[in-house]
């Protein structure tokens, strides 16, 4: 009698069905199925344990292990949903899906938002903005003055702050993403449209070590 071998082994840490994560992203089944050969990738690049560490997200997403970045490090924080320091099968697949070409407005506008949100108040206030933009351009290899990022910190937080509180609620941010779609630009990874088998293998030869 023959025996059937899952592609996708309970093994995996977090491992849930397919179906399941079909079912709650934007990915089909054989698409999850390929995420699993890239979640084995990259969570056998450094530390080999099989959960992604932020070193070795860092690394895929930077091609750089120690280049600390509070951008790198919010997406990290987001993909660890559990917040346990470790990202498992389940969040890599959930998180992911927010970057889908295909997943609402509204989903990557409350992902953004969170990102911003440093603090975990439910607001984004001034300095958590500039922090966010001092680390977006750092990761961009931009140089501006201090001045000049104050002034975009300002007149981006002015506009915003419909309300004039001194802080940016969800509606607000939402109101200000649908004027300037460019703030949301990094939240749609266009390649995770067409994901076949050789996907995974095109992403990790380009920024995850082989271990060779």
């Amino acid at each position: 009698m023959g025996c059937f071998v899952s592609k996708l082994p309970v093994r995996i840490p977090g491992y849930e069905d397919p179906i399941l994560l079909a079912a709650e992203t934007p990915f089909s089944v054989s698409e999850v199925e390929a995420l699993s050969e890239l979640f084995k990738k990259i969570s056998y690049s450094i530390i080999k344990d099989g959960h992604i560490h932020k070193e070795e997200l860092q690394f895929a997403l930077f091609r750089n292990q120690n280049k600390r970045n509070l951008f790198a490090d919010r997406i990290f924080d987001l993909f660890d949903a559990k917040g346990n320091g470790v990202i498992d099968f389940g969040e890599f697949v959930r998180t992911l899906g927010v970057f889908h070409p295909n997943t609402s407005f509204d989903s990557k506008v409350l992902f953004s938002f969170r990102l911003y949100d440093l603090r975990h108040t439910g607001f984004i206030e001034q300095e958590e903005l500039k922090m966010m933009v001092v680390a977006l351009l750092y990761e961009s290899d931009l140089i501006l003055s201090e001045d000049l990022i104050e002034l975009i910190v300002d007149k981006t937080f002015s506009e915003a702050d419909s309300k004039g509180d001194g802080k940016i609620d969800l509606e607000e941010w939402k109101e200000l993403v649908s004027k300037n779609r460019s703030l949301i630009k990094n939240m749609t990874i266009p390649y995770l449209k067409d994901i076949t088998l050789a996907f995974p293998s095109f992403i990790v030869q380009s920024y995850v070590a082989d271990g060779r």
